[in-house]
């Protein structure tokens, strides 16, 4: 992330399991990352973290250290109830990939070029001309699908060079499109990058959204599991009281965290030289 992007994070953000999140509102996060898309140098990546993608982070080591120099946007309930018991008070706002990705596009009135890369190739073509039709005055390339050499991408990567795109959205999948992303995605290729997990599946419509009013009540996870019982069930039933549990425990633990840092800070610093020393 560049200087400036990290500069306004610190001064709106609020930490579940020590990664910081960011809280602004809806209307003042589309102020925002517009701002950020428009800069003429350095790179945002954006990551939507849900209470799934946090547990992530205590277990995976490589994904924690790459949201740390991500821009992160709260996504779906739990981390309502997590910033609740650690903060007080919920996120300003559920700025999931799902609903803010297509309104971002909407709010920027500047004429992108937008990459897309994910999914199976059918999805993210449709994808695409779904985008077409909501935002017309953007111009949307679909770079890659989802199945190309993740380690190798040297094919992938010239196309990135040779296409120039302002925007750049990745949807492969948690915790690989952070880390694929983090690897290989440069300033040159994208100024303002999101890795948006299932959005090309849910704007083709090849997996259909919970209905409008489910969604207000942000009740879609539960609907998603009746979508997908067999899939998601773990995730839901098992992953949620854990989830609450590890944010409890991270609480009433911070304070302990916070001294052992401070001894750890203190240890490190060199020893002052006396006097004598130092005129000898």
């Amino acid at each position: 992330m560049n200087l400036i992007a990290n500069f306004a994070v610190l001064a709106s953000r609020r930490t579940i399991f020590d990664v910081p999140v960011c809280d602004l509102g809806w209307d003042d996060a589309l102020v925002f990352i517009n701002e950020l898309a428009s800069l003429p140098v350095g790179q945002t990546v954006i990551a939507f973290a849900n209470a799934h993608n946090m547990l992530m982070t205590l277990r995976d080591g490589e994904y924690r250290n790459i949201l740390l120099q991500n821009l992160v946007l709260p996504d779906g309930v739990g981390l309502n109830i997590a910033s609740k018991i650690a903060h007080g008070a919920p996120f300003p706002a559920n700025l999931n990939g799902t609903d803010f990705v297509p309104a971002l596009l909407t709010f920027m009135e500047n004429r992108r070029r937008v990459g897309l890369i994910g999914g199976r190739r059918e999805v993210v073509e449709k994808a695409a001309a779904k985008f077409r039709q909501h935002a017309p005055w953007h111009e949307f390339i679909v770079i890659s699908d989802g199945y190309f050499d993740k380690e190798n991408p040297e094919e992938l990567i010239d196309e990135l060079n040779r296409q120039k795109c302002d925007i750049l959205i990745i949807g492969m999948g948690t915790p690989l499109q952070e880390k694929w992303t983090h690897r290989h995605v440069r300033a040159e290729h994208a100024r303002l990058v999101l890795t948006v997990g299932a959005l090309f599946d849910f704007v083709s419509g090849t997996v259909p959204r919970a209905p409008q009013t489910v969604r207000a009540m942000r009740l879609e996870w539960a609907y998603r599991l009746l979508q997908e019982p067999g899939r998601l069930w773990r995730r839901y039933v098992l992953g949620i009281p854990v989830f609450l549990l590890c944010v409890m425990q991270y609480r009433f633990s911070r304070r302990d965290r916070i001294l052992s840092q401070s001894e750890e800070r203190s240890v490190a610093l060199p020893v002052p030289q006396r006097r004598n020393d130092l005129a000898s």
